[in-house]
């Protein structure tokens, strides 16, 4: 299992988001759906990994840059085939140590509030993610919570 800066050129990786960005919009409704597409992802401000295992992408990640100090995580997802194996906690480890390398001081991230994300918010409280007000440019929304860490 390697962990990977993803340029996001490969059919792989695309099928893999693009899984992930059709779950999310089933899941939630239209106006509390803040996944980021594929050209999104490719903007210069974020950063995407794949987590591969035998050149299988089982995994993803992005580190959105807010600004000099803050960094967003967008897009964290491990293949279902692949959960319950201690490889979402080693993801959010490797992103948040690049955070913390790159000098940011604080990782936000919104989920879900709805049961469906209780996993991500039990991982998230696990790796010292607390709750926060909306950050960047969210609302308030009863379908989200928001998260952040300080280095």
């Amino acid at each position: 299992m390697k962990i990977v800066v993803d340029d996001l050129s490969g059919p792989e990786i695309a099928e893999f988001l693009t899984a992930h960005v059709d779950q999310l919009r089933a899941i939630s409704p239209p106006e509390s759906t803040h996944v980021l597409d594929l050209d999104e992802l490719r903007r210069p401000e974020v950063t995407v990994w794949s987590m591969r295992e035998t050149g299988d992408v089982i995994g993803c990640a992005a580190l959105k840059e807010l600004d000099a100090d803050h960094a967003e995580l967008k897009s964290m997802r491990i293949a279902p085939t692949h959960q319950n194996r201690g490889l979402a906690s080693r993801l959010l480890a490797h992103i948040t140590a690049s955070a913390q390398q790159r000098g940011f001081s604080r990782l936000s991230l919104e989920t879900g509030s709805s049961d469906f994300f209780e996993p991500a918010r039990r991982l998230y409280a696990k790796h010292g993610f607390t709750p926060c007000e909306p950050f960047a440019n969210y609302q308030p929304d009863p379908n989200s919570t928001f998260l952040t860490k300080r280095f």
